[in-house]
């Protein structure tokens, strides 16, 4: 086992822990909890750290809920392409949008709130699914002399791997800390986006090569 020393200019970038993705949640990812102690570790580790926050308005465009007739994960066409539609999930100002109670959130310098805007859904940290409407992460690292990303959270094969792509887009080195991250695997999905980001130039590695270092 190799080991990855935290330099001044990497940044820890936490996806999207919240409780509506946890155990009891309205959209929880398998074990997605399981996570949460590897992830609180690695903060421990990284003096920068930024978490995302999933925050959708009542009524969002990825909700089934919001299409006579439709059911979750079924598929629909937005202007911006296909969509998933999901639970309703992650609402603003409801107890399924916070933070979870057991994530260390007191170190953060910045929280990213996304998927805000009630037409287009966002899993990217960086990008809104139209991959037009920027979060403003990319200027913030940027501003703060970040090169290297490692992301944690959920889910691996939505929001954290579409951020990975984003990151390798906007020129930053991106590492995806496997054993802190939890998949939906949707049809295939985990194994897809796994492809892709090593595709795309994604290190992967176990959390015990960063604590060891």
């Amino acid at each position: 086992m190799g080991t990855l020393t935290v330099q001044p200019t990497d940044v820890l970038v936490v996806v999207d822990v919240q409780n509506d993705f946890c155990e009891g949640g309205a959209l929880a990812v398998p074990d997605g909890e399981g996570c949460i102690p590897v992830i609180n570790g690695l903060i421990d580790k990284f003096d920068a750290v930024v978490l995302t926050q999933d925050w959708h308005p009542i009524g969002h465009s990825s909700f089934a809920s919001s299409h006579d007739g439709k059911s979750p994960f079924e598929t629909v066409r937005m202007p911006y392409g296909e969509q998933v539609l999901w639970p309703n999930h992650c609402v603003q100002e409801t107890f399924g949008a916070e933070f979870h109670p057991a994530l260390n959130a007191t170190k953060a310098s910045l929280i990213v709130r996304k998927g805000f805007r009630p037409q287009i859904d966002s899993y990217s940290t960086f990008y809104e699914n139209d991959r037009q409407t920027a979060t403003g992460l990319t200027g913030y690292l940027k501003d703060r002399g970040f090169t290297r990303v490692f992301l944690v959270g959920l889910a691996t094969d939505f929001c954290v791997a579409w951020s990975a792509l984003d990151g390798r887009a906007e020129s930053f080195e991106m590492v995806l800390v496997e054993d802190a991250c939890r998949a939906i695997d949707l049809d295939g999905s985990l194994d897809a986006a796994m492809k892709a980001m090593a595709n795309a130039g994604v290190v992967t590695c176990k959390s015990d090569e960063i604590l060891a270092a």
